[in-house]
């Protein structure tokens, strides 16, 4: 019982010296005397890897203190460590996305979460822990997705920092940023630009990239970059399982649209009874076939799509995220130019490259993206060609053109309705559609807030 205690008598010694230093000394909001000195010597003396047009002084303090604002997507096992990060490098304001709540298997390293907060959103415990940790700083949660939001909340930003494991969300923020860029006579206007600074892990592997919207390559430029998503043929899941994931992938993709077990709903990865579902699915159809190895993680994992993460790469990913975005914020540094990758496999390996705008990036180039195809090709194939292209990766395309001056849909799949009425316009050919050449169409999908325009051009 004795040793019980200890750990509960250890933290309130640790609150109780907390809360009198920064009572002694005098201005609760801001910690105790001294409490910036760490910063200060970044910010008010000379050095020889500053900016070669860094001028110290003590107004770059007081901006981190009491101006710039910074918004964090996601506060996982990255967004807790860049929460940590900058309320402790200086930054006081700060808001924090997060659509998730927590379950038990992030508590292993997401660490402004216990065990109490299981079920609790991450954003709301996060910014609390903070908030009472770390005096005068003010985060601000939003349980919510970042699509949610409108251009005017984003605009209220000097810097964001992603801490996310969506490619889509990744492409989604990017096309935002772009989207609230103005231009006066071509020419980019500099104060319309918000820093994106990103940070992703994988395993041992990890990278941060500093992008500067309209400026430097943005995350649609380098989308050959990230791994494709695994997915596994139709014909073995459904005839001839032979690991535990396809079972998984059977009762996720065949048995849930046709058993419907929660009504007319899309299976929800967070959802504990969803993924209980599932998982008892997946152990029948397993047994049949006499295939050891499913359980409830490897079920969240597969229908998450979650690969292992390790504590480490977050730290040194979200500590070189957190470096850019005070390097951008204070002027006293270069910042990143622009990709930095790292990876401790076998040993320590970590180098930096400059990738480069893509002249035809569907995000930023602001030129319609030309697409070859034959007259006598079906809309099919240019919707599949859509989700297929390495460069393009999109998820759901809708697909709209103007015809005699009316705007005309030629397929939308998130509306059952819609998507009923518009599918048997994917086997027609494009010239059977009215498309003619050089006709351009506007996509709408997930991974951007922009409708994207193309430009069809007929190939004999």
């Amino acid at each position: 019982m004795a040793d019980a205690e200890e750990p509960e008598k250890k933290r309130r010694r640790i609150e109780d010296l907390t809360e009198k230093m920064a009572v002694e000394s005098g201005h609760r909001d801001g910690g105790w005397d001294g409490r910036w000195n760490h910063v200060r010597k970044f910010l008010e003396r000379p050095g020889p890897f500053t900016h070669p047009d860094f001028e110290p002084s003590t107004e770059s303090l007081q901006f981190l203190l009491e101006t710039c604002k910074i918004l964090v997507i996601g506060a996982g096992g990255l967004g807790c460590e860049l929460l940590k990060n900058l309320a402790l490098s200086g930054f006081r304001l700060i808001h924090v996305v997060d659509m998730d709540t927590i379950d038990v298997s992030n508590l292993n390293r997401q660490f402004l979460f216990r065990p109490k907060d299981v079920g609790r959103p991450k954003a709301e415990v996060a910014a609390d822990f903070i908030n009472n940790r770390i005096p005068g700083c003010k985060v601000v949660p939003h349980f919510k997705k970042i699509q949610d939001f409108d251009e005017s909340f984003y605009r209220q930003f000097h810097i964001i920092v992603c801490g996310l494991d969506s490619i889509i969300a990744r492409r989604w923020i990017n096309g935002m940023l772009i989207s609230v860029l103005s231009y006066e006579d071509g020419v980019l206007d500099p104060s319309s630009i918000i820093p994106l600074i990103d940070g992703g892990t994988e395993g041992f592997k990890g990278n941060a990239r500093v992008i500067l919207p309209g400026m430097t390559a943005c995350i649609d430029c380098t989308l050959e970059l990230y791994p494709p998503q695994i997915n596994f043929p139709m014909c073995t899941i459904a005839s001839m399982p032979r690991l535990p994931e396809h079972c998984i992938e059977y009762a996720r993709i065949l048995q849930w649209p046709k058993e419907q077990p929660f009504g007319e709903t899309s299976l929800d990865g967070d959802n504990p009874e969803h993924i209980q579902w599932v998982f008892e699915r997946s152990k029948d159809r397993a047994s049949q076939f006499n295939i050891p190895g499913v359980t409830y993680r490897l079920t969240q994992g597969v229908v998450k799509r979650i690969i292992p993460a390790v504590a480490s790469t977050n730290a040194v990913i979200a500590a070189a995220c957190a470096t850019e975005v005070f390097k951008i914020a204070t002027s006293a540094y270069i910042p990143l130019n622009n990709y930095l990758v790292f990876n401790d496999v076998d040993g320590l390996y970590t180098y930096t490259f400059e990738a480069e705008r893509k002249e035809n990036c569907t995000a930023c180039s602001q030129v319609p993206q030309d697409l070859q195809f034959p007259p006598s090709a079906k809309l099919q194939e240019v919707l599949e060609y859509l989700t297929e292209n390495a460069s393009l990766q999109m998820k759901s395309p809708a697909i709209t053109t103007t015809l005699e001056g009316k705007n005309k849909t030629l397929y939308l799949q998130s509306v059952k309705s819609i998507e009923e009425r518009t599918r048997p316009n994917l086997c027609k050919t494009l010239k059977e559609l009215g498309l003619s050449d050089g006709q351009e169409i506007a996509v709408a999908d997930v991974t951007t807030p922009q409708t994207v325009l193309f430009k069809i051009n007929f190939t004999a």
